[in-house]
């Protein structure tokens, strides 16, 4: 969760913590991670070693969400080159910086064009505050991303990733299963000589996901299935 004391920098993400930058913040300072983090080092099936492409291509993407999620301002980003960048989903129209940064990842990533009533979320009628808190809601402790694989290095970077999380609260009305609800997805990056991202492109299957969320009826059908008491803030990664 964003605040706005002082806190050590990140491992994971670049660009979290940097002395005299006068970045915006969503919530007033920059987010704490080590939730998510305890989630991805006790969850993770792999361990890169330092250095190596693997770990620079994963601590890149997590950078990436860190600034989607909570950076306000597209001139904040140090990941991407916001003239160029375009994010395309499972071969949808691409999204530019400042539209992704509108929707927010959630939205962005789960925009289908599906008939409404085979839509498992309906991204078009939600906001970015209230897509955030659904996930949030579900994953109280987090939703880890990994990297399993990377198949080529810059300036195309192309990776296979796994994202996962605890559902441990409920998610639009769903009870919580307290399971681990986990997904993997194929990406292909496009980066300049700095290694910022121009053109990202995602595919992954949005059933993976939305299996494990849908499983158990509606709350008020469950009266009697309660929530942990997990408490912070869930990020991409």
């Amino acid at each position: 969760m964003a605040t706005d004391k002082a806190v050590a920098a990140d491992k994971y993400r670049s660009f979290l913590h940097e002395e005299g930058q006068n970045f915006e913040w969503r919530h007033g300072g920059p987010p704490i991670y080590d939730s998510v983090n305890k989630v991805f080092e006790e969850g993770r099936t792999k361990e890169w070693p330092k250095g190596s492409l693997e770990e620079v291509v994963q601590n890149a993407i997590k950078s990436w969400e860190m600034e989607l999620s909570h950076k306000t301002r597209i001139q904040d980003f140090r990941t991407i080159n916001p003239e160029k960048f375009k994010l395309i989903v499972n071969g949808k129209e691409g999204l530019s910086g400042e539209e992704t940064l509108k929707l927010g990842s959630y939205n962005a990533l789960l925009k289908s064009s599906m008939p409404e009533e085979f839509k498992y979320y309906k991204a078009e009628e939600e906001s970015f505050e209230s897509s955030h808190d659904a996930f949030r809601s579900a994953f109280p402790r987090g939703f880890a991303w990994e990297v399993i694989s990377v198949y080529s290095g810059p300036p195309v970077v192309t990776f296979k990733f796994r994202h996962w999380g605890y559902f441990e609260g409920p998610f639009k009305g769903h009870a919580p299963t307290g399971e681990m609800v986990q997904f993997y997805g194929l990406a292909v990056m496009k980066v300049d000589e700095s290694l910022r991202a121009e053109d990202v492109e995602v595919y992954y299957d949005p059933a993976e996901l939305f299996a494990g969320l849908l499983k158990r009826s509606d709350i008020s059908d469950s009266a009697n299935i309660s929530a942990p008491s997990g408490h912070g803030c869930p990020f991409h990664n």
